[in-house]
């Protein structure tokens, strides 16, 4: 009768494998210096033996957890799942963050902390404190708290700062915001658009002024104005109602709108057609972040697609590094999105081109 897999030990792999427990353990944690041939007779009878790393003995050869802490915004991610709205921000850090962990040998804990609550630091010291992670992951708007980024800072914690071009604490990374919305105001602008409106998120977020830094970028570079064409929203679908209604009433409507994220775009939709304007015959829409949703509109939405998996497997990728001793980036970590072309853009009305 075979070994039950749960009683095979690394003593058990270290005695077949004929090497000393130390070496298991370095191959086990993927630890450097450990030459290819010795990593393959040991990872040969850990295959054998069905041998599965624990956790806990992991924790317990050395200092670390090999846990890393992911934390997102409370407030918006329990109103984003109560609302049911098809947001899979928190889907795409999982499949990312998760799937590299397990890659490498660690496990993510997902949180969800306050920005705003007067007690974010004894909050996320409290987590720290249970969980003691190897690294921890910010994500918008905590990437930028001033509270969060020094606490972890003083505790000497590896963390990364997605949505942020960071400073001197953590590593940095961004989705080239900027860069996508250039990439998306240009193709309106190749379908021969020069009245591009741009619905802004949440100033709360740094990578909303850098979207509209984007727009203007490509506007300029076409030789287009840009005056009365930007409208502030939140990332709400309210927000997007009135900013929508403040670029279509106006006396010189633009035919094309970018907005800021996937519910903005969809009350520019449904603006647009309380108006009895066709998208995209009479007007075009490009949206960011590229749901789920958006596929099933009528018309399906153009949209930027943001990198959200693989931007936060880069992450866990870093903080392992740091974790490690690796160098900390000098600058922040790019990576970029795509556009995903779909019904909702096409060349404006012959009569309002130019």
């Amino acid at each position: 009768m075979g070994r039950r897999r749960q009683s095979v030990t690394i003593k058990h792999v270290a005695a077949d494998a004929g090497v000393s427990l130390q070496t298991v353990s370095r191959v086990i944690n993927n630890e450097p210096n450990v030459r290819p041939e010795m990593k393959e007779r040991v990872q040969a009878s850990i295959d054998k033996l069905g041998y599965v790393p624990s956790i806990a003995a992991q924790r317990m050869s050395g200092s670390r957890s090999y846990l890393i802490l992911a934390i997102n915004d409370r407030e918006r991610t329990i109103a984003d799942w109560r609302g049911r709205q098809g947001v899979d921000w928190v889907d795409q850090m999982l499949l990312g963050g998760m799937l590299k962990c397990a890659e490498l040998g660690y496990r993510m804990i997902f949180e969800l902390v306050d920005t705003h609550s007067d007690h974010v630091e004894r909050e996320l010291r409290a987590t720290i404190a249970a969980l003691q992670p190897d690294g921890v992951i910010l994500t918008p708007p905590h990437s930028d708290n001033v509270l969060i980024v020094n606490l972890l800072h003083h505790q000497k914690i590896p963390f990364a700062r997605i949505g942020s071009h960071g400073g001197e604490a953590g590593i940095a990374l961004t989705m080239d915001d900027e860069g996508s919305a250039e990439l998306a105001t240009r193709h309106l602008i190749d379908l021969g658009h020069r009245r591009i409106g741009f619905i802004a998120g949440s100033s709360e977020y740094n990578l909303s002024g850098w979207r509209v830094d984007g727009w203007r970028a490509a506007m300029a570079e076409a030789g287009v104005a840009t005056d009365g064409l930007l409208a502030e929203g939140d990332f709400g679908f309210a927000s997007g109602e009135a900013a929508a209604a403040q670029l279509l009433d106006g006396a010189d409507r633009p035919t094309a709108i970018i907005a800021s994220n996937d519910q903005m775009a969809l009350a520019t939709l449904e603006t647009a057609r309380s108006r009895g304007l066709d998208v995209p015959r009479d007007l075009s829409i490009v949206s960011f972040d590229n749901t789920p949703i958006v596929r099933f509109t009528q018309p399906p939405l153009t949209a930027v697609d943001q990198p959200v998996a693989d931007t936060v497997s880069r992450a866990v990728e870093l903080i392992i590094a740091a974790q490690r001793g690796g160098p900390r980036p000098d600058t922040p970590t790019v990576v970029k999105g795509s556009l995903v072309q779909r019904g909702s853009t096409a060349a404006p009305p012959a009569d309002r081109n130019g």
